[in-house]
């Protein structure tokens, strides 16, 4: 008879330290885990969703029959190229209008950012990004660099943006990246083309990188790209989440001059390529774009003016940002005594997704709630219903 090895239930391994101080992902009051709330908005198909900034606008097919002829081919048994499609990659740059650069096709935009942090940062570096902003950025910023400064904006004096004057006050001699989310998420400001010019000319005298964030670009009334200004120090970050309302097949890009891209593939995990099937559905996507971009556009004006002229009739409550060049915009809740967690989770109760704006600051999270309105016209019209009632509802001043 043979010997069996008996295992030891009590030994315990030691389990290794987290290598980041990476932000706790705290979820809504009744959900165990962040996992548990997004697997429940997800699974919700009542739900009006106005919290991730995605967009619900899109009725023509273009995009999902190129995905679905590419299930239905099996095309999905075959690795894709490694960098992205050649024919995809030519699309984001004829999109971008942009010539003479480099194009590495990631797993949705955040794949990118992180990316270029990895490869470009050093533990002496610091990076200077804003509050309100995405602040997974500055989280990645955090992994490698010895100081990321978040610059607060949250005000009517710097128009609620990362202006050159702020910039130029609070660069060093170890600034290594600025960031520029273009329109910005959350606020739904925008660049003019003469900032743009002014931030290029200080990136260039200063030998500075600059991350022109671009994921809002289509919402924007108008639109400047800094890399027609500082080719050789910018990297632009594509998304097809939010205009082409793919944020579920996570596709994104990287575009700048071929030097830096080459540096950007030397720290890749994902050497097999990007989802062929998101990949088509882009190609499609960029295709067919001229169909569908001015009614998108319009609605989704249309659908702010109709929340500003809500709000306007609510005690208390402002947009600190109108008319706004994205997708998304603040509500002020600070004149209504109203924390943003607790209109939050009040909302979702009548099944309106929304995001309290500790998900965007650190600094001012309990002052505003983030709403994105690129959804059916209908459920603007219900969120606009439901809000004052919430207002009333939650009121302490």
């Amino acid at each position: 008879m043979r010997n069996k090895t008996k295992i030891k239930k009590e030994h315990k391994i030691n389990i290794p330290e987290k290598k980041y101080n990476k932000r706790p992902k705290i979820p809504p009051k009744g959900f165990k885990s962040s996992n548990d709330f997004f697997n429940y908005t997800f699974e919700n198909k009542d739900l009006i969703w106005m919290g991730q900034n995605t967009n619900h606008l899109h009725d023509e097919d273009d995009i999902s029959d190129a995905m679905i002829e590419c299930l239905k081919e099996k095309e999905y048994c075959k690795y894709p190229a490694p960098d992205g499609f050649p024919e995809l990659k030519e699309l984001i740059l004829k999109d971008l209008d942009l010539e003479d650069m480099s194009v590495y096709v990631t797993a949705g935009a955040t794949e990118s950012l992180h990316l270029c942090m990895h490869s470009i940062l050093e533990p002496k570096d610091n990076v200077i990004t804003c509050d309100p902003g995405y602040l997974i950025i500055g989280s990645f910023a955090e992994r490698f660099a010895k100081e990321v400064k978040y610059v607060p904006i949250y005000n009517k004096e710097c128009n609620y943006k990362l202006t050159p004057k702020l910039i130029r006050e609070n660069i060093d001699e170890n600034t290594k990246i600025i960031v520029l989310i273009d329109p910005l998420n959350p606020l739904g400001t925008a660049y003019t083309e003469e900032e743009i010019k002014e931030i290029a000319q200080i990136a260039i005298e200063n030998d500075i990188y600059l991350i022109h964030d671009v994921t809002y670009k289509d919402f924007a009334r108008k639109h400047t790209l800094v890399a027609k200004y500082a080719p050789n120090n910018t990297l632009t970050i594509f998304s097809f989440s939010k205009i082409f309302g793919m944020a579920g097949v996570r596709l994104g890009a990287v575009v700048a001059p071929e030097p830096l891209i080459a540096t950007i593939k030397n720290v890749v995990v994902n050497d097999l390529g990007v989802n062929i099937i998101a990949q088509k559905g882009g190609i499609a996507a960029l295709k067919s774009k001229p169909k569908w971009i001015k009614k998108i556009r319009e609605t989704t004006f249309h659908n702010q003016e109709l929340i500003k002229d809500m709000v306007d009739t609510v005690d208390g409550v402002y947009l600190p940002v109108y008319p706004v060049d994205a997708n998304m915009m603040v509500i002020d809740l600070t004149g209504a005594g109203i924390k943003a967690k607790d209109m939050s989770s009040y909302l979702l109760k009548k099944d309106i997704f929304t995001r309290e704006g500790n998900y965007t600051s650190k600094l001012y999270g309990d002052d505003y709630l983030r709403i994105s309105f690129s959804i059916p016209t209908e459920e603007i019209e219900v969120f606009c219903q439901e809000f004052p009632k919430a207002v009333e509802a939650l009121r302490t001043k």
